[in-house]
């Protein structure tokens, strides 16, 4: 015979005594309310929560489900006779509290054990957040009998309660197993509301107070992680006779998906080498990388990228080459989906030629002071990290005569928009070069910056905004 759940109105017991409750319930609800309080362990709180609910209402086994609502699922790690048994763990789903002896894990998600709110007296009480009182399991037609022939326990009457947030929330489900020598009663429900109301405050506490500890300590990560990509950055950019350098990148966040760097070099007999301190530079290496999207992964891909051109040019390598394995280490270790738009670039301070290669980097500026114009050039190839045996050609030395300029920047100057959604763009770059092209590269930057400052009204960057320019004295 079936038998229908009864429900009951919550109460939450304050100072003054609960109604219908007796003093030595009360006494006990106010001491288990001062063990809750007394730590911010989520297991020490849910081991308070199952022990209370077992010893006050004179049952043999409690089990606290937390709710997931990603998933709309229960869980739980702790409960009274939790083990750690496939059986167990398989028939749980289809059942209520797990007659389980030590937490199963699942290094995948929180929670060893989990329940749909589809299943179940637990995923019934949680679905309409109400009491539900089950006096003899076996005739009703929600329980899992499986459970207990897996197990070997015999479950005898339930009670369910929801936990509540003082804001209407879900946090769990406290469910109690087999009250000595009777079923359930009403004062057992009232009980049980009872502790589910401190459970649900003290579990919301311990979440919250979590949630900070490791948003903290994420903070804490993400900053450590932001010098280290600054310092990576160039602190002197090469000083080259005849030539002037800027550059500079701001990330949309803490971190930022783009790179740049500039490396002082000279000539040694056709090769060129790394310019130690006090050495006369002949020329210099420029990089300017940008990983797909921003923050801590693509900060440290375009790092990795760094890391491996600066390398490459300590070994001597020529630029096509460094180029290919710098792709083919980048197609083995970016995930699917996720590339480096790169421009790579050798200026000769000697003969005023720039030898580059734009992996997917585009546009690339150049403006010609004597005729007043402008190149604008488009990648040489795909970015690097989509195709192993990508083809790398050199483009033709670039000439710079006196008072040229060569601009690579980010796609975070082009693509930032105004409140009608219009992209900055590369006209408007080029506007501002040819007002401040005698001003020097540092100028020009500064007004490329400011102009999108101001056409942005000064919102937030939503890309990373990387440069380099690079100037031939007049």
């Amino acid at each position: 015979m079936t038998t229908a759940p009864t429900t009951s109105k919550v109460s939450t017991p304050d100072a003054h005594g609960a109604p219908g409750l007796a003093s030595d319930a009360m006494r006990r609800l106010l001491s288990v309310a001062r063990a809750l309080s007394a730590t911010d362990d989520l297991r020490e709180v849910l081991s308070v929560i199952i022990d209370a609910m077992r010893d006050l209402l004179d049952a043999e086994r409690a089990t606290v489900f937390e709710f997931d609502a990603t998933n709309a699922e229960l869980f739980t790690t702790v409960a009274h006779g939790l083990t750690a048994s496939p059986s167990a763990a398989s028939a749980t789903p289809n059942g209520d509290a797990p007659p389980l002896d030590t937490p199963a894990h699942d290094p995948t998600r929180e929670g060893g054990i989990r329940i749909p709110i589809t299943r179940g007296i637990a995923g019934e009480c949680a679905r309409h957040q109400r009491v539900i009182n089950v006096p003899d399991a076996y005739a009703d037609p929600r329980f899992n009998r499986e459970v207990d022939k897996q197990t070997g326990f015999t479950t005898r009457s339930i009670l369910a309660a929801p936990l509540m947030g003082v804001d209407g929330e879900l946090i769990g489900v406290a469910q109690i197993l087999n009250k000595r020598g009777r079923p359930f009663n009403a004062d057992d429900e009232e009980i049980a509301q009872a502790l589910a109301s401190q459970a649900a405050v003290a579990m919301k506490r311990t979440r919250l107070l979590r949630d900070r500890l490791v948003r903290e300590k994420l903070e804490r990560e993400i900053e450590v992680a932001r010098r280290l990509q600054q310092q990576t950055f160039p602190t002197d950019l090469p000083r080259l006779k005849g030539y002037q350098i800027a550059g500079r990148s701001e990330p949309a966040d803490r971190t930022g998906g783009d790179a740049y760097d500039a490396v002082a070099l000279w000539n040694d007999n056709g090769r060129w080498r790394v310019a130690g301190k006090g050495k006369e530079a002949d020329g210099a290496l420029f990089l300017m990388a940008d990983a797909t999207g921003h923050g801590v992964g693509p900060a440290l891909s375009v790092t990795q990228a760094r890391s491996m051109l600066r390398m490459g040019v300590r070994l001597g390598a020529e630029l096509d080459r460094l180029a290919r394995h710098m792709n083919e280490q980048l197609c083995d270790d970016l995930v699917t989906g996720r590339f480096i738009t790169a421009w790579i670039g050798v200026l000769d301070a000697r003969t005023h030629t720039l030898h580059s290669m734009s992996a997917g980097q585009a546009p690339l500026v150049i403006h010609r002071a004597a005729e007043d114009r402008f190149e604008v050039l488009d990648a040489d190839v795909l970015p690097m990290g989509i195709m192993r045996d990508l083809e790398l050609p050199l483009r033709r030395p670039i000439a710079l005569g006196p008072g040229d300029s060569f601009l690579a920047l980010s796609d975070g100057f082009y693509e930032s928009m105004d409140e009608s959604r219009e992209q900055f763009g590369c006209k408007r770059v080029c506007e501002i070069v040819r007002e401040h092209a005698t001003g020097g590269a540092e100028a020009v930057l500064r007004a490329v910056e400011d102009a999108v400052h101001r056409f942005t009204k000064g919102a937030p960057p939503d890309d990373d905004r990387t440069s380099l320019i690079i100037r031939r004295a007049e």
